[in-house]
């Protein structure tokens, strides 16, 4: 069988609109009914396509109804039902031609052709038929969709657990979640409300969004890191004064983490059964859950997590790598200058140190790039994308550039920039990235949003996914600027719905995008109503053309004269009461 099905050639052509064109009945440059019957036959079918549940062969079944129905009566009996009789005749002639379904071809095809098309064509296969609708639906291509743009979700609940999620999540499929994640994204062109959260008493220099447990970090100058619920606002727990500036903080659902002038890294596990995951206050609770790690010989001014390391940047100029189980250092990658911030991306992690931003391979320790002279002056921070290998940094020049590291030749001794952006008259001190927004803090106290969405439209390659090549006409200003702040910002972060800044003013700023995402939310089931009211009206005037019959053109002038002589009635009615009125 699996000879049978590999000598055959199968010519299939997958677009938006052609994707069902194929030709499969094609045997050493000829085509028989013979040939035809022997791989149409159902226990043929079901041993090439072992997929799932959706398989329904009901074609062929049709077919072999037909078939005995002429070996048991000897000819076909014809249906008083005229669709019926051409539905089955159509599948006979089909299956006789040899022109087959695309679902007939082999599974591991099927899921081939499916991981090839991106999110809108495949939501255009969902729409031909149900059984592709539920293929469609079903393909794992969804997950890599969603965690090329924004990596694998965290799971709040899952202490003990991995962090890297294989199925699809709180019942939910990866469509799912990457409709849901695209829709929100849509929101921040928006209307938004600004709450202010008050509580540090000096200026604020990291803020951290943990949008799976609804949490807001924040540290400063006051040595303290505090904790908040992102709906409500309220300040939920308060860590001990911990001694100089809080700079970075890190966390994700078992791991806080803040560094700062101490020179030490400030941990503290989740704890079971905690509503809130963390209790940073440290008063009755287990001492295991609060520790610290010490190796630096500077301030600790950036922090990362993955489920397996813990990332930090320091002014001792190194990035240090440690292991979360062992809690040891096991890597060190040193710079020519101050480390100010660092990005990480699987199994890459970019820093930048005074000028220059580097990008280091963690499994063999290596320098795989290096970009020299990204700014005029310190680059103060950066963002990496989970699409490609592209780099924001942002500058004590005001400028935001856009570095592509992933076509860097040994040839070339400089990697330029491929796109500028210069919104702020200040230095950039924090950049934030989700896709397709990248947001930037600047000493101007003004926030931009700039939209990538063109400029990191994914093309399919043979090497894999790959960013199209850039050109000017992607390159557009900032969709957007967030003023009303009036003081230098440090430190940015955006996730879900919410933007989230700090400043000099020690006052934590939400920028909350909700209201726009309903409002979206009803305009588009308003569509969706309107598109249904029109598919039901069609629908019935097809049914209405293919009985013979025609609207009642009477009845419809009879329901309109019928409402005019209702509206001419009550005018006189009024008419009359108005002269009796005055009579």
């Amino acid at each position: 069988m699996a000879g049978d099905l590999r000598s055959r050639e199968i010519n299939l052509e997958v677009g938006p609109h052609n994707f069902m064109a194929f030709d499969c009945n094609k045997e050493r440059g000829d085509s028989s009914p013979d040939n035809c019957s022997r791989i149409c036959t159902e226990g043929t079918l079901v041993q090439a396509n072992p997929l799932s549940h959706y398989w329904k062969p009901k074609g062929l079944k049709s077919l072999n109804k037909l078939e005995n129905q002429k070996s048991s009566h000897g000819s076909v009996p014809r249906d008083d039902n005229p669709e019926q009789e051409a539905e089955a005749s159509d599948e006979a002639s089909a299956s006789t031609c040899g022109i087959r379904c695309f679902t007939d071809l082999p599974a591991a095809l099927v899921c081939e052709v499916l991981a090839r098309l991106d999110a809108k064509d495949l939501g255009i296969v969902s729409c031909v038929s149900t059984l592709l609708h539920a293929l469609a639906t079903d393909h794992q291509g969804w997950k890599k969709l969603y965690c090329e743009r924004w990596g694998l979700p965290d799971l709040p609940d899952a202490l003990n657990g991995p962090l890297l999620p294989g199925a699809p999540l709180d019942g939910k499929s990866w469509k799912t979640f990457f409709v849901e994640r695209e829709f929100r994204s849509k929101s921040f062109m928006g209307r938004f409300n600004v709450d202010i959260l008050r509580g540090h008493n000096e200026d604020v220099r990291a803020v951290f969004l943990l949008v799976s447990a609804n949490l807001i970090f924040t540290g400063g100058r006051d040595s303290v890191v505090r904790m908040w619920k992102m709906e409500e606002g309220l300040l939920i727990d308060t860590s001990r004064a911990l001694g100089g500036t809080i700079r970075a903080i890190a966390a994700d659902s078992r791991l806080l983490v803040s560094g700062g002038t101490n020179a030490y890294i400030q941990c503290w596990r989740a704890v079971e059964g905690n509503d809130h995951l963390f209790h940073i206050s440290g008063s009755g609770t287990d001492q295991n859950a609060e520790f610290r790690l010490w190796g630096h010989e500077g301030p600790v001014t950036s922090l990362a997590l993955d489920s397996l390391r813990i990332y930090s940047g320091s002014w001792d100029m190194t990035v240090r790598v440690w292991d979360r189980a062992q809690m040891d250092c096991v890597q060190k990658f040193m710079h020519a200058d101050w480390v100010w911030s660092l990005a990480l991306r699987g199994n890459t992690v970019a820093s930048t140190a005074g000028r220059d931003a580097y990008v280091w391979d963690i499994r063999d320790g290596e320098l795989t790039s290096l970009v020299s002279n990204a700014h005029v002056g310190n680059a103060y921070s950066l963002a990496w994308t989970h699409l490609a290998d592209v780099l924001f940094t942002g500058g004590e020049d005001g400028a935001i550039r856009l570095f592509n590291v992933s076509d860097v030749s040994d040839d070339e001794e400089d990697i330029k920039p491929v796109a500028t952006w210069v919104p702020h008259s200040g230095p950039v001190h924090s950049l934030a990235f989700e896709y397709p927004w990248l947001v930037s803090a600047s000493s101007d106290g003004r926030i931009a949003l700039i939209d990538l969405r063109k400029l990191l439209t994914p093309k399919r390659s043979s090497k894999g996914l790959r960013v199209k090549s850039f050109d000017a006409s992607a390159i557009e200003p900032p969709q957007r600027m967030l003023h009303g702040v009036g003081c230098d910002l440090f430190s940015i972060a955006i996730g879900a719905d919410r933007i989230v800044c700090a400043g000099e003013d020690g006052s934590v700023r939400v920028w909350n995008f909700s209201e726009a995402l309903e409002i979206e939310r009803r305009a588009q089931a308003l569509r969706s109503l309107r598109q249904e009211n029109r598919m039901r009206r069609r629908k019935a005037q097809v049914e209405m053309n293919a009985n013979g019959r025609r609207p009642d053109q009477c009845s419809i002038a009879m329901k309109k004269n019928q409402l005019k002589a209702d509206k001419s009635a009550t005018w006189h009615n009024k008419r009359a009461i108005n002269e009796k009125a005055k009579s």
